[in-house]
């Protein structure tokens, strides 16, 4: 018995090199990054415009306002003054203090806006001008000014100069940030998506199936259109060298059945000695039976509806030829009720294959077939059917080749005789059923292969 190639997922594994990041999150993150970067420069660089023009117009504001009230209090006489004073502060919310040397005030330079507008107060103003944010303790926007030698302090609302506060900021940020990780994860999508659909279309080839995948040829971007015609074309003839292969193989088989049977029939009529034709009639029905697996090669896809099939009912049947046998000893270890989703007469051949292979192969040094068949736990939704021989067993590097067409480990097994295609047929018929063939060197000795499909509904 064979050990089969390796699963599906190791291949697959081996072909991409590994674990690693997908193109779509390779291209999310690279585009989310640059977005991201693009909108933190854009928001430093506003910040550093805006602040310069507030700056300046907030000055000029409250230049225009201490230089309206110097001119309001200079030229009022003093009785008018505290009308003056009253309407200054119920129509503009402005205040007028008289400044006293024992004030004491913190300067109005908390952050780069704040010193800023005080630096530009004290050009238009003159340098004698103090700007303050809390004077005696009381919080505010304040102004010191001179009029005729008396100085006043102005109390102007702080809000006249107020900043886009950092809660705003982080709102526009905030969406900003959505709108570019939003934004990558759509390019990052649209980039991402006809590999995917070529990558789906690649494995469903490189399982067999060359007739089905077809890429859209219509696409608008030139690149992907030219890959997905190019592909289309590679799958057309990859469908046509396999319709050929199969119909090549077909008529020479069937060709050859004639002559041998006409063969048999000359070696009857025309070989005296018993044991000659014996021997020359075995050689014919070898070739017979190679034939016979030609057929089956060429058909190997045309696996008919699936259908719930009771395992051990199928492997007793198949192990009918052995059973009683003087050099088989067989043991059966296979739990009724163990229904698998097959198609019964290929599952049937997959068997007869798996168990020629082992009489042929599988024998111990005594020339006896001690076979062991049994059904290990398995995978949610599959079973596996498990056959150990106690023979030579193969050397690792070639268990990979086993399943290929023609390929016979003569180096391990001197005794082939066959076609080298029992296996391949078997591997490629239980991945058509949904399943795989796993084929490795059994821990006492010996080959064990491992047949693993989709298990079936209970029957109620």
């Amino acid at each position: 018995m064979a050990p089969t190639e390796p699963q599906p997922g190791a291949e697959s594994s081996r072909q991409t090199g590994g674990k690693g990041i997908s193109l779509f999150s390779r291209t999310f993150l690279l585009l989310g990054a640059l977005l991201l970067g693009s909108v933190l420069a854009w928001f430093q660089t506003l910040r550093t415009l805006e602040e310069e023009p507030r700056a300046v117009q907030s000055a000029q504001q409250l230049a225009s306002l201490v230089n309206l009230t110097r001119a309001a209090l200079a030229h009022a006489d003093p009785i008018a003054r505290i009308s003056l004073v009253t309407t200054l502060l119920q129509q503009e919310n402005l205040r007028i203090a008289v400044r006293e040397d024992a004030d004491n005030h913190l300067s109005y330079d908390y952050d780069p806006l704040s010193r800023r507008i005080s630096a530009e107060l004290a050009l238009m103003l003159g340098p004698q001008t103090v700007v303050a944010r809390q004077v005696n303790g009381f919080d505010g926007l304040w102004i010191g000014f001179e009029i005729d030698g008396d100085r006043f302090w102005l109390l102007a609302d702080p809000a006249r100069v107020g900043q886009v506060g950092g809660t705003t900021w982080l709102v526009w940020l905030g969406i900003a940030a959505a709108l570019s990780v939003l934004g990558a994860a759509l390019f990052a999508r649209l980039i991402n998506q006809p590999l995917l659909r070529l990558s789906a279309a690649t494995a469903r080839v490189r399982s067999g199936d060359f007739s089905g995948p077809r890429l859209d040829e219509t696409e608008a971007t030139h690149e992907i259109r030219a890959v997905n015609v190019g592909f289309n074309r590679m799958a057309e003839q990859l469908a046509k060298a396999e319709a050929d292969r199969t119909l090549m193989l077909a008529g020479i088989s069937h060709d050859l059945r004639t002559p041998l049977a006409r063969l048999r029939l000359e070696i009857e009529l025309s070989v005296p000695d018993e044991p000659t034709r014996q021997l020359m009639a075995a050689d014919i029905d070898q070739v017979a039976a190679i034939i016979d697996k030609f057929l089956d090669y060429a058909r190997v896809d045309q696996v008919q509806q699936l259908q719930a099939v009771d395992l051990a009912e199928l492997t007793a049947t198949a192990l009918l030829p052995y059973q009683g046998a003087p050099d088989c000893a067989v043991t059966l270890d296979v739990p009724p009720g163990l229904r698998v989703l097959a198609d019964p007469v290929e599952l049937r051949r997959v068997l007869d294959n798996l168990l020629q292979n082992a009489s042929r192969y599988g024998r111990g040094p005594d020339g006896q077939l001690r076979l062991q068949i049994s059904a290990p736990p398995s995978p949610a939704g599959t079973l596996t059917l498990q056959l150990a021989d106690q023979g030579p067993g193969v050397p690792p590097p070639l268990l990979p080749r086993l399943t290929e067409p023609f390929f016979r480990a003569d180096s391990a097994r001197t005794a082939a005789n066959g076609s080298g295609l029992g296996l391949a047929i078997a591997d490629k018929t239980l991945q058509l059923m949904g399943g795989a063939l796993e084929l490795r060197n059994g821990v006492a000795g010996g080959l064990l292969a491992r047949l693993r499909l989709p298990e079936a509904a209970a029957e109620p």
